[in-house]
């Protein structure tokens, strides 16, 4: 849709979250909640986006990327006055608007894109999106004229009779005809319950005007889930994580047991790999193809793996770069290191990468050889076909010549390794 701008309302507390952290910012799979908004409103098209920020604004500011417009709702009064507030920037705007809550991370952006389609075939004045669900407490239900024609969106505290019974409930997401929402907010008056401006008001705004009111009904009503909870939280996670794992394995990886697997979004996995069970791999992985990763291993942010990768139980790895063709099989760490291709890396070795100050990078050359239960003190230079004996400390600073071999604690040279 060419004529296409968005709304992002994001200004509430997330009170029940009991968090210091804004709402929004709260991660799902390693990504804050709200970039799961903001990655289907890049992906639609829009041509401009706006966030209306509250609680805590700087903190999600700071998050957001530059070409995103902040609002501030200076005072929380409700998601109408939430709308209202970026009333000043659609003054000259005719086209159409799309209102989105920044907590909804499981939204399907193939539904945005049909509730689009339909508002403007429809040429309706609004079209928003709604869900049957089985148990509608806390949401607002939808009120029809003779179970055709939208009337209001009743919100769940104001239900009363039988609308409380109504299972069609609204999910929260809308396109709205700009000038006529800007004109017509003006006229939503405060919820005498809770004294805030509620946007869903506006629909039975829309009907006593005549206006054309038109629905989108989606097939899963947690699409529009609202994260308000940790409990909301864990089941978002639980959700895309499965969407997440499902995505891969359709791209030639073998996860053995999705269910004691975590995988973060924005990893990226070679085909022909496997996974094994209680495997856990952060955001901004990649990981090349025909490797074995698990079981009981953690691949940490911003690793890189090649090919024919062997990487073993109870092992860590952290903003590294391995080669391909390399094995790290048992109870190891390797943190902010670069390894080449062809190295193994002995049980129980450990790279201490971390001075109490600062993280310091260690290089590990092709074909090297680091034994059993070693300790990098980073950071160290072992060269290509370089051995470490086992239960060697080799000391921060130290250089080891390629093929040479260094033992003891502190490790020294004692030998050029025997070539085969």
């Amino acid at each position: 849709m060419q004529d296409l701008r968005t709304i992002i309302l994001a200004a509430g507390k997330g009170t029940r979250m009991k968090s210091s952290i804004p709402k929004v910012l709260h991660e799902v799979c390693g990504k804050p909640i709200i970039q799961y908004v903001l990655d289907i409103v890049k992906s639609i098209g829009s041509l401009k986006t706006y966030v209306v920020l509250g609680h805590k604004s700087s903190l999600v500011k700071k998050y957001l990327p530059q070409d995103k417009i902040v609002i501030e709702q200076k005072q929380l009064l409700g998601t109408a006055d939430a709308v209202k507030c970026a009333a000043n920037y659609f003054r000259t705007y005719s086209g159409n608007v799309l209102v989105l809550c920044g907590d909804t991370p499981l939204l399907n952006k193939n539904v945005i894109r049909s509730i689009l389609r339909k508002h403007k075939r429809s040429k309706a004045i609004c079209t928003f999106l709604t869900a049957i669900v089985h148990d509608p407490q806390g949401y607002g239900r939808i009120i029809r004229e003779d179970a055709q024609k939208v009337v209001a969106i009743r919100e769940d505290k104001d239900a009363v009779g039988f609308e409380r019974d109504i299972a069609e409930i609204n999910v929260g997401v809308y396109c709205f005809k700009s000038k006529e929402l800007f004109k017509t907010i003006k006229e939503v008056h405060p919820n005498k319950k809770k004294k805030e401006y509620y946007l869903t008001d506006i629909i039975e705004l829309f009907f006593s005007k005549g206006y054309k009111i038109e629905t989108v009904e989606t097939e899963d009503s947690v699409e529009g889930l609202g994260v308000n909870s940790r409990e909301h939280l864990a089941l978002a996670e639980n959700i895309i994580r499965h969407k997440i794992l499902k995505k891969i394995m359709s791209q030639g990886v073998t996860v053995i047991d999705p269910h004691t697997t975590y995988i973060d979004s924005n990893v990226k996995i070679g085909k022909d790999t496997t996974i094994r069970p209680f495997t856990y791999i952060e955001k901004n992985v990649r990981i090349g193809e025909r490797c074995i990763i698990g079981p009981f291993a953690r691949i940490r942010l911003d690793t890189r793996i090649g090919n024919n990768v062997d990487i073993g139980n109870f092992t860590e790895i952290s903003r590294s770069k391995m080669g391909s063709n390399c094995f790290m099989k048992h109870f190891s760490y390797l943190g902010d290191s670069l390894v080449g291709s062809h190295v193994n890396i002995g049980a129980g070795m450990v790279t201490a990468n971390f001075d109490g100050k600062q993280k310091h990078t260690s290089r590990i050359a092709d074909y090297a050889f680091i034994g059993s239960n070693s300790t990098l003190i980073s950071p160290v230079k072992i060269g290509k076909k370089a051995v470490v004996g086992a239960g060697s400390v080799v000391t921060g600073g130290k250089i080891v010549p390629d093929g040479r071999v260094v033992m003891g604690v502190p490790a020294k040279i004692v030998a050029k390794k025997e070539e085969k």
